[in-house]
């Protein structure tokens, strides 16, 4: 961290270094056992771990899990922690809600999967509809899956070659997002493992909130679909500007562009997600992690009219596979999970008290941010809350990437750690479920409080 950063973020560099330094070795001191087991990598598993994402937590080695419950993870060593992370949104609803279990216990006697519908399937399409209004729906397993075939559809039914992204988002590894700006240009995004396609040719690229570049790229007439989150996540929070939404769904009826919604993150805003909560219209809706209480399920909607013009395609393209579906797609513990989730968790009053406490927690953090005149500040999207460290507000992707500050915001999430809170890795993301009582959010602010007023003082 620079000069220059120091000023942006706050925090004196070396100050950050010294103070990870320290909070690295209070964490190996608490969890001996769990760095006796993958501190130098689990045997069997490339890298140590069986899902590489798991070293990509700023801890010096990853928590070995022993159980959760509720809002609450205990590891190994007896650690208990207050957990805001819940697996990145998959357990947004709690580890292990009890309707969930009970569904996973009573299917697990009948059978996991074979290809053929139950009695739950019936009930969870009235559900999908009811609770996310749009007619038409599938499953998938995961939302990058998800995402991917509603994306076939876009094109099949408007019989475009290209989609339009926002720079900075995430929609899983769907092929088509994996493009930046750089210098005002697009590109592939860095990083990127064994790729030899330039996506660049298949997909466009605009800056979030920004209408006037929107309408150029779709002026050409050749984007299928829009895909994007109503709000940016992935990237350090970007909240849409007042009139973005509209535009957005103006522009792309007037080129004849579909608008896919995913709401993987965003689905924390309320019931229904962002897209019920502000009314918004979109021809394709998305939806994985949460839906059916961390057993691997997503699912994907159609408005009337796309299923209307995609039952028509199908009519008249060549018989054959289409591409699109998985074998474990759709199976019976999917279905009984996603019911017990849509009738009993996806709830006002569920959905209520996770608003409440998080507006708890973002006045709590907010008031820490200035007591210690820190730049920073605190940006909510219904039950997800983010701390991001440099002035408000991020207008887009590119600010975002800016706007983050690595050391430092790993330096904070290892002190959390120590602290008894757990927050996502990839991000500053603090998620409220159900379970999460009171008093975790006060510890939580309490502990944010004591981390700024050692950093600053």
């Amino acid at each position: 961290m620079t000069a220059d950063d120091q000023a942006r973020h706050g925090v004196d560099p070396d100050r950050i270094a010294e103070f990870r330094a320290r909070e690295a070795e209070r964490y190996r001191l608490a969890r001996r056992k769990s760095e006796t087991a993958i501190g130098s990598g689990i045997p069997g598993y490339f890298g140590g771990v069986p899902m590489h994402w798991m070293r990509d937590w700023p801890m010096p080695f990853p928590i070995v899990v022993d159980k959760a419950k509720g809002a609450v993870i205990v590891d190994v060593d007896d650690n208990r922690l207050d957990d805001f992370c819940f697996g990145d949104t998959g357990s947004m609803f709690g580890h292990s809600p009890l309707p969930v279990s009970k569904a996973i216990r009573r299917q697990a006697k009948r059978g996991l999967t074979y290809m053929l519908p139950t009695e739950d399937t019936i009930v969870v399409g009235k559900l999908l509809e009811k609770t996310f209004g749009l007619p038409s729906w599938q499953v998938a397993t995961t939302a990058t899956d998800a995402n991917r075939f509603a994306l076939r559809v876009a094109r099949a039914v408007t019989n475009r070659p290209k989609i339009l992204v926002f720079n900075g988002c995430y929609h899983g590894a769907v092929e088509e997002t994996f493009v930046r700006l750089k210098d005002g240009k697009p590109i592939n995004r860095p990083g990127l493992a064994g790729e030899f396609r330039d996506y660049t040719e298949t997909a466009r690229i605009v800056e979030f909130n920004d209408l006037s570049a929107l309408e150029h790229e779709l002026a050409y007439r050749d984007v299928a679909c829009v895909i994007t989150e109503p709000v940016l996540t992935n990237s350090l929070m970007v909240l849409p500007e007042p009139g973005f939404h509209g535009g957005l769904r103006e522009l792309t009826r007037r080129y004849g562009t579909l608008l896919l919604i995913d709401e993987t993150h965003t689905v924390s805003s309320g019931l229904g997600g962002y897209t019920a909560k502000r009314e918004l219209e979109p021809d394709l809706f998305v939806l994985g992690k949460p839906i059916a209480g961390g057993v691997p399920a997503a699912v994907w909607g159609m408005s009337n009219e796309v299923a209307l013009r995609y039952t028509a395609y199908n009519e008249k393209k060549e018989p054959g596979y289409s591409g699109m579906g998985t074998t474990l797609s759709a199976n019976a513990l999917q279905l009984a999970a996603m019911r017990a989730v849509l009738e009993q968790l996806m709830t006002p009053d569920n959905y209520d008290q996770m608003e409440r406490l998080a507006a708890r927690l973002e006045r709590g953090l907010s008031r820490t941010i200035a007591r210690y005149l820190l730049p920073w500040h605190v940006a909510r999207a219904g039950a997800r809350v983010e701390f991001i460290c440099a002035p408000p507000p991020l207008r887009n992707g590119g600010e975002a990437e800016a706007a983050h500050a690595p050391e430092l915001e790993a330096a904070i999430h290892v002190a959390l750690v120590n602290r008894g809170a757990l927050i996502s890795p990839f991000h500053n993301m603090m998620l409220v479920s159900p379970a999460t009582e009171k008093p975790q959010v006060d510890r939580l602010v309490a502990a944010f409080g004591d981390i700024a007023q050692r950093l600053t003082a």
